[in-house]
This record gives structure tokens, C-alpha cells and sequence, in this order.
């Protein structure tokens, strides 16, 4: 709470109350708004706590009525005067300090400010750019001012309930040693070390092992992670996440803590979170909403339709399944009316997110059947088709014949999409577990095999003997955190055996000298009594922007950058001198 202490004033705006009338005060703000009405000139004072009005009377405030004459919006003013309650008929019922106003009888104008580039008022149309560009403005405008109000509070009981359960915050270092860990690095010149770089942590992910190793048991850090990756609206060049890692469990350990951690933290935001949370494996979250992050306060779940069409004389259909492939769709319940051209604009959707083609059977309201498909099947395919998907008239089915995880990944998109289109709504706030991850993915572009989450999850115990032989097939100690369709975050448990962590890293392909240059300390460390641990990680803008009710994690970033990753305020990224180019050696083509 903002208090008067240690400054130049005795009370603060946003507290004045009915209890302080007949009391002199020292108030210091921005001018918010000034309104002279002839006789009296009223301003609106504001500081970080509210507003509150102030009363120039030319017989009263003396030589302050003429200072309030040249003052503007934004001005920067140290005033004295006597709190009154307003007039009767006056009194503002929408302002907390609203059956209070100050008459002043002393003003200091500290500093004048020139026009602001837009006002300073909430809901305004300005672009993001401009916002960006004049960010000190924009804070103080009540819904940004809100959301970093609510990312302290956030902040804060996060620490106080991590320690109250025996974690111990540790810092980790920011220049440190480039490990491939999923994303692009930043990297960092070293000026005493010719030709070598150090790299901006992606994450603590190594050292909060390092930490357990060391015998820390419980840490936590909020932890900055830096990834040089294409941005979007929940994902900035630098970010902030809540970081613990813990000695000495299961997997149920660190859900359940995770779980724990998140009821105490949304009570900040008048959320009463429901415990235990959900949990869907990440097969049948996928099988259901085509996404391993899905947002489960709808419903136009994703269905097999296999059994529906499985002697199909449909050639695409019977196709798919004959290759081992799958067919499957979403009823898009209320657009069995779209037009022919609207309805056809959703194939493109369906290219863009990988399918051959889009099929589709519109159920109009007056349970007519349209489709250019509807011609190549049977009476029982389309009454199958009707029961599976739970179709009424006025319903649309979208289906997709293609591989599994394609067919899967497709009427993900494609679910979303239509969700937005008929504006079904989605209120609340959902929160569960998708875990039992893949242990590893095939990359097409290098042609080997990936880590899903990184290379020190721990694979289930029934699958450590054939990691080798299929690693297709093997499940991790892996997961996320999903709110609303957003992750959240995700951890996994660690290997903790040195033997069975240079078997990973030879089904990822590293090579003996590559594990032994990027990650030799850590199989050391390994082999010198380390624990049995696991983490997690959550991502503390994302969350924040899920409880203040925004829309891109730029709102809730003090300093955000632009989706080019570019700083508006100060110009970053910006070219630098020679001089400094050579103190680094380094030479720009």
C-alpha cells in the first residue's frame, strides 16, 4: 500500500475519506483534470492510489488560484489545503474519495508537462506502438497501472507461500554456457576471451539441477529466460517465470505443490480454484481437442469417425483408413446455415494448418442434408454420422481424413477457429494437468529424433530398456500446466542416473565430444550424488495475463517489446559503435 512516509507529502490521494475532514493535508500527483467554473477552478489529482478533487476558491487559496489557472493535464503539483466533505447533491459515488475534496490554499507546480500524446484515460483507441513508444504515459493510465498492481500482489504471494513450504530462493547465473535446449540462444560476445560467447539463459534449467545436486532440496527463483524466437501475443525475446525444483520426489509431488502454489496465488484475483486439478493424458487430450494445451471450457470435442465410415465407398475416406490413417471431425453446432462460400473459406483453414482437404456435411434448421460429399454415402453412414458427432439440425460436421496426429492437429485448429467465428462462450477459468508426454519427436528437417520437453526428462521406468530400439514409443515423467487453452507452464522429473543421460543423448545423436563439451560438467555432477528430483516452470506473464483478464502478455509487462521484438521507447536493437564492435572482435558485414 502506498503511504505518505519518506516524502515531501502527508497523505495520499486515493486514501482521503470522510474520517480525515478538517484535517490539513500535503498532497503531491499528476493533474488528471482541471474544470473552471467561473468561479472555482476544480482539479483531479492523481497519484499512484487514485484520485482525488481538489477546490481553488479565488478568497481562499490566494496566490494557488492563479497557479491553478496555468495548469494542464499531466502537470506535475505539490498542493496544501483542508479536506471538507462535498456539498450536498455533489458527492461522487463512483470514486472512493468521492464525499471528500480538498480546498487548496497552497500550490507548487513541480513540474509542467507538454501535451501527452494521447489521454490518459482507461479504454483509449490509441495504437499499441504509440502506447509502447510513451509506456511511462500509458502507466499511468488505471488498467495498465491494474495489471502491474496485480503482478506485485501475484509476485509477492508467490514468495510467501513457497516459503512457508521450505523453498529457498537461489539465483542462477544470466551469462552463461549455449546447450541446446529447444530455441535459439542470445548470444553475448566475450571481450576478454576472443572468439568466445556466452549465452543468455532460455532457462535455470541446468543449474536448478545443479542446485538439488548441491543439496538445496527446494528452490525457486523468479527467473528471467531469454529465447531468440519468432514472438506472438503470449511470447516476448525476454520473459519472467516462477522456477522450483525439489529434491526427493514423484511426480504426484510436484503436481500436487504446483497445485497448492496456484490456490494461494489466484485468491489474489478473487479466484476460488477447485483442487485436485484435472489431469488428461497427452494422447487423450489430443484424441478429444486436437491440442496438447486445450481449452476445455467449450465443448465440439473432436470425434473418431472410423466405425461411421469404415466400408465407405467415399475413395478419400476409405483411403485414409486403408493406410492406416484416420477419419475424424467436430460438429460446429449453429453454422449448419453458413453459406456455400463461407462454408467453403474453411478449407483454407484446414490447408493452412496441414490437411490434403476439408470434407464437410451441412445439417440446415430445416434438417435438410448439403455437401458436395453427400452423393458417396450411405443413408447408414450419414445416420452414423448424425449419433457419433451428436448432430441437430442446424449443425455442421467438418471432418478430416488424413494421418492421425495430422487429423488430430487440424480439428485442434479448426475447433478454435469456429469457436471464434460463433462466438461460443468461454468464461471461467479451467486449469488442469495434460501429462505422459512423448519422450521424444521426430524432427523432418534434421531428419533425428528430438527432445519433446528437454533432454534431462526422466522416461518412464518400463521404457528405459528399449529407448533405443523404439524411441517412438517412450513416455516421460513430463508435464503442463493448462489455463483456458494457454500452458501455463510445464516441468518434468529429471534423470538423476549419468549412464541413462548419455543414452538419451545418443538417441538424440550427440556425439561422445559433443556431450562432453556442452554437457560434461553436468554428467560429472551426475556421478557425484545426485538426487532423485523434478521441477517446474511456470510462465508468470502468461498467468498474469490470464487473471487480469488481457489479452497479450504485452499488458502486463512493465517495458514490453513489439511482436518484431523491436523497443518502441528506446529504440533497441540498435547498432553500436566500431569501437565497441573491436573491444568484442567482431566485424559486421
Amino acid at each position: 500500500m502506498l503511504d505518505a512516509r519518506y516524502s515531501i507529502r502527508t497523505h495520499i490521494c486515493g486514501y482521503l475519506r470522510a474520517d480525515n475532514i478538517g484535517e490539513d493535508v500535503v498532497l503531491a500527483g499528476w493533474v488528471a483534470k482541471r474544470r473552471d467554473h467561473g468561479g472555482l477552478i476544480f482539479v483531479d489529482l492523481r497519484d499512484r492510489s487514485g484520485v482525488v478533487q481538489c477546490v481553488f476558491d479565488p478568497e481562499a487559496s490566494g496566490e494557488a488560484f492563479v497557479t491553478a489557472e496555468r495548469m494542464r493535464p499531466e502537470w506535475v503539483v505539490r498542493l496544501e489545503g483542508r479536506v471538507r466533505i462535498r456539498p450536498e447533491g455533489t458527492k461522487n459515488p463512483n470514486m472512493p474519495t468521492g464525499e471528500v475534496e480538498v480546498v487548496i490554499s497552497s500550490a507548487m507546480v513541480l513540474n509542467a508537462s507538454e501535451t501527452p500524446p494521447f489521454e490518459v484515460e482507461p479504454g483509449i483507441e490509441t495504437d499499441e506502438t504509440t502506447r509502447m513508444r510513451y509506456r511511462y504515459v500509458d502507466m499511468r493510465r488505471p488498467e495498465v497501472l491494474a495489471a502491474l498492481q496485480l503482478r506485485d500482489r501475484i509476485t509477492q504471494r508467490l514468495r510467501k507461500s513457497l516459503e512457508t513450504r521450505g523453498f529457498m530462493e537461489v539465483e542462477t547465473p544470466i551469462l552463461t554456457k549455449s546447450t541446446p535446449e529447444g530455441a535459439r540462444d542470445f548470444i553475448v560476445p566475450s571481450r576478454l576471451n576472443p572468439g568466445s560467447f556466452y549465452a543468455l539463459p532460455q532457462s535455470p534449467q541446468l543449474f536448478k539441477q545443479l542446485l538439488m545436486i548441491g543439496g538445496m532440496e527446494r528452490y525457486y527463483q523468479i527467473a528471467r529466460c531469454f529465447r531468440d524466437e519468432d514472438l506472438r501475443a503470449d511470447r516476448q525475446p525476454e520473459f519472467t517465470q516462477l522456477d522450483i525444483e525439489m529434491s526427493f520426489v514423484e511426480q504426484d509431488d510436484v503436481l500436487r505443490l504446483t497445485e497448492d502454489i496456484l490456490h494461494d496465488v489466484v485468491k489474489e484475483a478473487g479466484i476460488d480454484l477447485s483442487l485436485p486439478l484435472p489431469r488428461l493424458t497427452y494422447d487423450s487430450a489430443m484424441d478429444r481437442f486436437g491440442s496438447d494445451r486445450p481449452d476445455t471450457r467449450f465443448g465440439m470435442e473432436v470425434h473418431c469417425l472410423g466405425s461411421v465410415f469404415g466400408s465407405s465407398g467415399f475413395k478419400v475416406f476409405a483411403g485414409a483408413l486403408a493406410s492406416g490413417g484416420r477419419v475424424k471431425g467436430i460438429n460446429a453446432k449453429g453454422a449448419g446455415d453458413w453459406s456455400r462460400g463461407r462454408i467453403d473459406a474453411l478449407n483454407q483453414v484446414a490447408l493452412d494448418a496441414g490437411a490434403k482437404g476439408l470434407a464437410w456435411i451441412a445439417f440446415t434448421g430445416d434438417d435438410q442434408v448439403k455437401s458436395p460429399i453427400a452423393k458417396f454415402l450411405s443413408d447408414e453412414e450419414i445416420v452414423g454420422l448424425r449419433e457419433t458427432l451428436e448432430i441437430e439440425p442446424g449443425d455442421l460436421a467438418l471432418m478430416i481424413a488424413d494421418e492421425h496426429d495430422t487429423a488430430n492437429e487440424v480439428l485442434g485448429v479448426l475447433r478454435l477457429h469456429m469457436a471464434e467465428e460463433l462466438a461460443v462462450r468461454r468464461e471461467g477459468f479451467e486449469a488442469l494437468w495434460v501429462v505422459d508426454f512423448p519422450m521424444f519427436a521426430w524432427d523432418e528437417d534434421e531428419e533425428r529424433w528430438a527432445a519433446n520437453h528437454h533432454p534431462f526428462t526422466m522416461p518412464f521406468a518400463e521404457h528405459v530398456d528399449s529407448l533405443e530400439e523404439k524411441p517412438g514409443d517412450a513416455l516421460s515423467h513430463s508435464y503442463d500446466l493448462v489455463i483456458n487453452g494457454v500452458e501455463i507452464g510445464g516441468g518434468t522429473l529429471r534423470i538423476h542416473d549419468a549412464s541413462l543421460q548419455r543414452r538419451v543423448f545418443g538417441v538424440l545423436g550427440l556425439g561422445e565430444e559433443e556431450v562432453g563439451e556442452k554437457f560434461g560438467f553436468l554428467l560429472e555432477a551426475l556421478r557425484l550424488g545426485a538426487p532423485p528430483h523434478g521441477g517446474i516452470a511456470l510462465g508468470l506473464d502468461r498467468l498474469i495475463m490470464l487473471l487480469a483478464g488481457a489479452h497479450s502478455i504485452r499488458d502486463v509487462i512493465a517495458f514490453p517489446k513489439t511482436s518484431s521484438g523491436g523497443d518502441p521507447l528506446t529504440g533497441a536493437p540498435d547498432t553500436v559503435s566500431q569501437r565497441q564492435l573491436k573491444d568484442v572482435h567482431l566485424r559486421v558485414d
